[in-house]
């Protein structure tokens, strides 16, 4: 017969195999769920970028009146007027009204890449080359490639990095192949309407250099809309906002509207 013993030092073994394989399948369903976890984050930042996106580029077209404010870090202050008429996501026209010295110079985003700037000085447009697209608009604090008009989710893979309960932040780098100045961007998306709230921009040395805040968000005709942006150059302690009116959506614009001949008009 089996002693008590026995028994007993047999019954500790069982349950202490038990045990182990109750922690081994423990830590690896808590593997399984951190990597579910992080598949998840990715995709809902992909998603979450892409939603965007599609809330900032709804109207089929828009067109609006600009007041522009530029402030240098003395605390001077410069105000400009202008207009600007965009199509979808991937046609933009930005054309200064005021003052005199400004009037007329204009701006055109295109698709694949293709943009142009018009000076009536000159009396001549001209292609900004891939080159130049880091260099400032007119004195705004805004570059060219800022200017562009493309859906971020074009451009950038996206990681969630934190949220609370009323925002995302996602961290933008440059695709594959995308040549950018900015080796990445840190974003705040607001949860109630997937708007842009706050952009942080980062050289290639990893330093911040800019920060674009959507100051005022307005749900317009059933499109949400920025109605005041400013854009701060911390590097040079200047910055630029943007304050819009007379918002109209869904004009029935055309390709036409944005051609080299319409910029000089």
């Amino acid at each position: 017969m089996i002693s008590d013993k026995v028994k007993s030092a047999v019954g500790k073994t069982n349950k202490s195999k038990i045990s182990n394989t109750m922690k081994n399948k423990t830590f690896l369903t808590m593997i399984l769920l951190a990597i579910s976890a992080l598949n998840a984050s990715a995709q809902t930042a992909a998603e979450i970028l892409k939603k965007t996106d599609d809330v900032m580029y709804a109207p089929k077209d828009q067109t609006a009146k600009v007041k522009i404010i530029l402030t240098d870090k003395k605390g001077n202050q410069q105000e400009r007027e202008a207009e600007y008429i965009q199509k979808g996501s991937e046609m933009r026209l930005f054309k200064f009204t005021a003052p005199a010295s400004q009037m007329g110079i204009s701006f055109l985003s295109l698709p694949d890449d293709v943009m142009y700037i018009y000076l009536p000085a000159y009396e001549k447009e001209r292609r900004i080359a891939s080159h130049v697209k880091n260099q400032t608009f007119a004195g705004t604090d805004l570059s060219y490639d800022d200017m562009e008009s493309k859906p971020l989710s074009d451009e950038y893979d996206a990681e969630l990095v934190s949220q609370t309960a009323d925002a995302w932040k996602l961290k933008l780098v440059p695709k594959s192949g995308v040549e950018s100045d900015y080796s990445r961007l840190e974003m705040l998306v607001n949860k109630d309407n997937n708007y842009l709230r706050q952009a942080d921009y980062y050289d290639r040395g990893g330093q911040k250099i800019k920060q674009m805040v959507n100051k005022k968000i307005e749900k317009i005709d059933g499109y949400w809309a920025a109605t005041e942006m400013e854009m701060t150059d911390l590097v040079k302690e200047h910055s630029t906002i943007f304050q819009s009116s007379q918002l109209s959506f869904d004009n029935n614009l055309t390709a036409e509207d944005f051609t080299v001949r319409a910029m000089k008009k």
